[in-house]
Order: C-alpha cells, then sequence, then structure tokens
C-alpha cells in the first residue's frame, strides 16, 4: 500500500460552506426584497383587501412588509438570520394559502410547478434557518441566531 499519496478530502472546506451560505443568503434576500419594495411602492391593498373578505383584520396585511423587507435586510445582513428566514418561510405559508392555494396541484404553462417561486421562497428560507448565516455576515459566524 503506497503512503506516499496525500490524504482524501472528504469535506469541502469551511470556507466553502460559508461561501455558500452567503450565496444562499443573498440570493434569497434580493430576489424576495424586489416584492417587499414593489409592495412599499404600490401599497398592500389588495392583500388588506382578500383578507377582509375572509373576515379578517386588513391590518394583518402589513406584516407582509415584515416579510417582504425587514427579514430579508436581516437575511442580507446576516443579522438573527435564523429567525427572519423563519418569518420568511412562514409569509410564504400565508401567501400560499390566501392567494395561490387553487394553483398548489397545478402546472404552470411552461412546464413547471405554478408555485415554484413560492416553493422556491420557502425552501431557501428552511435550508437558511437551518444552515444559519456562516462566517461572511454581520453577525459572524457565532453570532446569536446566526
Amino acid at each position: 500500500m503506497r503512503t506516499d499519496l496525500p490524504p482524501i478530502r472528504t469535506q469541502a472546506p469551511s470556507s466553502y460552506d460559508d461561501l455558500g451560505k452567503l450565496l444562499l443568503r443573498v440570493t434569497l434576500a434580493v430576489l424576495l426584497l424586489l416584492h417587499g419594495v414593489s409592495k412599499l411602492l404600490g401599497g398592500v391593498g389588495f392583500i388588506t383587501g382578500m383578507l377582509e373578505k375572509m373576515g379578517l383584520p386588513g391590518a394583518i396585511g402589513y406584516l407582509v412588509y415584515v416579510g417582504e423587507v425587514i427579514a430579508p435586510l436581516l437575511i442580507l445582513l446576516g443579522v438573527w438570520t435564523r429567525p427572519a428566514a423563519l418569518v420568511v418561510a412562514g409569509n410564504m405559508i400565508v401567501a400560499v394559502l390566501l392567494v395561490h392555494t387553487a394553483e398548489f396541484f397545478t402546472m404552470s404553462k411552461t412546464g413547471g410547478w405554478a408555485l415554484e417561486l413560492q416553493g422556491m421562497f420557502f425552501f431557501a428560507a428552511l435550508a437558511v434557518a437551518l444552515l444559519g448565516a456562516g462566517r461572511y455576515s454581520v453577525g459572524g459566524r457565532a453570532g446569536k441566531w446566526n
């Protein structure tokens, strides 16, 4: 048996893990933040109206700003990343229940799942909640809630 061969690396260096976490965080946060900015500019009247039609207080609709503006900013910065990611996941559940329930078992015209965007946001948020922010964040690898 040869002993002069270098050891086989079985795990990626943690810097690659941290870069992967950064890429996932930035992608999730920026893409979701665009939806939040749209709601900041256009308002949430359609959401409050849907809630009121369901007999719920329309004011609950303003929580979309938490899920689509504040939480993505926290995720982007890497501050309270895990709780913010769970808020995003919850926001996606509410969005599907409120607006997209009829599309849950349908395909889009291009052949994908009709809710693939909401699904991607939901599962990316769960991944961020499980993985944490990583080293490249304001909170740092050992930051509380990261």
